[in-house]
């Protein structure tokens, strides 16, 4: 079983580029299956999720092909069947994102329940009332079984905003008749990036960036080229990694009109950032002084849809406030095991008072020791390793797929910086 070794309590330096948005690589991807002719896209992140969906494809019938170690060219000429295979499908959420273009262009799709993290109850039922106002039929007996003669354009109120529901209502309505209008939309960057690269394709989308959208539906896609944008969620680990370590990191493309609710919720924390250009640099001598609000009440950091902060980052934001002087609540509205990991970090040394499974109360600054820990979801295990990275001693860090299923090459990437970190396939304990 492979492992990291992080010898902590170094500060890590240097230049440091994000990959490409892991949460827009993945509904791109599958979007690529709405068009006949080649699509190649750029500055995709190589991580376990994006392997795993591409094979997915491949199962359908596209060609896949590689370009370096960020571009990769997909066909979807001719689709072969309608279904996926069931153990490739656990593996990621992303899996049920395959629905929506399907529909779309062959108007069927058996998809077995999607994996991914186990942070809490995902609901899929917003995805499928979008496709019951498009004119599909959906059947959820051993799996879910989606059918539709035609899509046809429709005003859609999603009943909460979310992400991968609104990625699947924008591609299904793509090839739909008619215009569709879709209320109460997710606008998170990598919503925006899938909109803009269907536009690329000859889709005609409007309201890029707000909550809600129209879909003008179109008889076909072409194909051509689209460059995924930086990984927000990145930067902002990175941001964290580098107050937590002391360290002095600039990083490059930081996608800056982007981390609005990101700054803030770190400059409560008494980090701040100097943007230079596209460039963010994270000077070394930061404060960590918490900032209270006004009276001398508690601060809190909590997240929300988008332009809020974002959820896969309160896992970050916990483990850098156990290095910050003072008192914070890091509230998680969204999923109800998002948070238990910190009885990992309480075990390391830190001061956190875990309310209920929403709610964590953090007082620091704490001295965290090193310690052997399983790592349980992707943003978790990013966390995690930045608390190694700042703990005195050698951690051991189990079941690493996680963190690489989100995060490209992160130990050689690191590395870079500075960081004493050696990855091993083997307990060798």
């Amino acid at each position: 079983m492979p492992k990291y070794i992080v010898e902590g309590g170094v500060p890590l330096s240097g230049r440091i580029r994000p990959a490409g948005n892991k949460n827009a690589a993945l509904p791109i991807i599958c979007a690529t299956l709405l068009s006949e002719e080649p699509v190649r896209l750029e500055n995709v992140p190589d991580i376990r999720d994006v392997r795993t969906l591409l094979e997915l494809m491949q199962q359908l019938g596209c060609s896949v092909e590689w370009e370096g170690s960020d571009t990769v060219t997909i066909h979807a000429r001719e689709i072969r069947i309608s279904e996926v295979d069931r153990s490739l499908a656990a593996r990621i959420r992303a899996s049920i994102l395959l629905a929506g273009p399907m529909l779309a262009r062959v108007g069927s799709m058996l998809l077995p329940p999607p994996g991914g993290d186990v942070i809490g109850r995902r609901r899929v039922d917003t995805h499928f009332l979008a496709f019951q106002r498009l004119g599909a039929r959906v059947e959820t007996a051993g799996g879910y079984h989606l059918e539709a003669d035609s899509l046809t354009g429709a005003e859609i109120f999603l009943d909460e905003p979310s992400v991968t529901a609104t990625e699947n209502a924008i591609m299904a309505a793509a090839l739909a008749r008619g215009t569709t209008r879709l209320r109460n939309a997710a606008a998170e960057p990598h919503v925006q990036d899938l909109c803009r690269m269907i536009n690329a394709l000859g889709g005609r989308i409007s309201g890029i960036g707000t909550h809600v959208l129209e879909i003008e539906g179109v008889e076909r896609l072409g194909g051509g080229s689209f460059k995924i944008g930086s990984d927000h969620i990145e930067v902002g680990s990175f941001i964290g990694l580098a107050a937590v370590t002391r360290g002095d990191i600039v990083i490059e493309d930081a996608a800056v009109e982007h981390l609005d609710s990101t700054l803030l919720a770190f400059d409560r924390l008494g980090i701040r950032c100097e943007a230079q250009g596209q460039d963010l640099r994270v000077p070394a001598d930061q404060d960590l002084d918490i900032r209270m609000d006004l009276g001398g009440h508690i601060p809190k950091i909590d997240d929300g849809p988008w332009p809020a902060f974002p959820a896969d980052l309160t896992s970050i934001a916990l483990v850098v406030a156990t290095q910050c002087r003072g008192t914070i609540l890091i509230h998680e509205k969204m999923f109800e095991s998002r948070m238990f990991f910190a009885d990992k970090i309480i075990g390391m040394g830190a001061r956190i008072v875990l309310c209920d499974p929403h709610r964590a109360v953090v007082v620091g600054p704490s001295r965290l020791y090193a310690g052997v820990m399983e790592t349980p979801d992707i943003r978790a295990g990013m966390a995690l390793l930045i608390a190694a990275l700042s703990a005195e001693g050698e951690s051991h860090m189990y079941n690493i797929q996680q963190v690489e299923r989100g995060y490209a090459a992160i130990d050689q990437r690191l590395k870079q910086l500075g960081a004493r970190i050696t990855r091993e396939d083997s307990r060798g304990d």
